[in-house]
């Protein structure tokens, strides 16, 4: 399955990249809708808020009855403050990035997909600041540990999941 959904990813990113502009600013239902053109072809609740509560390994992410209100946060707060994602410095579209990214992942709004979701976004991101696309090739085995580590850290390190 992960072969699939790997190979439906590359797709769907050069689909979104002409979806989206350099001026377009994200909200939820963009992100529902980017979950359903990647995942919509092997799952039936592609593109729908999970219903049943997550977590990983001893982390819970944001219990589902939650989810569509700390969406709704999350279009008036991250989304609509950094995107679209046209800062001046390297720092800022940084910020940026991993604001949104972050506060994607913890919310989790989906059964499956979150992370990649968040990193197609991020790319989609960066592409509106005009910079070259982001390679996540590198998050396998330790890197992904360290990776979901940082992303659970992030609430301690002063940013805010909204809706919390």
């Amino acid at each position: 399955m992960d072969k699939v959904e790997a190979v439906e990813q590359l797709k769907v990113l050069e689909k979104l990249t002409r979806m989206y502009d350099r001026a377009h600013k994200f909200t939820a239902a963009d992100i529902c809708k980017i979950h359903k053109i990647w995942l919509g072809r092997i799952y039936a609740w592609a593109g729908r808020y999970r219903n049943v509560n997550t977590s990983k390994g001893d982390f819970h992410f944001a219990a589902a009855r939650a989810i569509p209100k700390l969406m709704v946060d999350f279009e008036k707060g991250p989304l609509r403050k950094f995107t679209p994602c046209l800062f001046r410095s390297t720092e800022e579209i940084i910020r940026a990035i991993a604001v949104v990214h972050t506060e994607l992942v913890l919310i989790h709004p989906f059964r499956e997909g979150n992370g990649r979701v968040a990193r197609l976004l991020a790319t989609l991101m960066v592409l509106q600041a005009g910079l070259p696309s982001l390679d996540f090739s590198g998050i396998r085995g330790r890197k992904r540990k360290e990776y979901f580590a940082a992303v659970q850290a992030a609430p301690t390190q002063g940013i805010h999941v909204y809706g919390s």
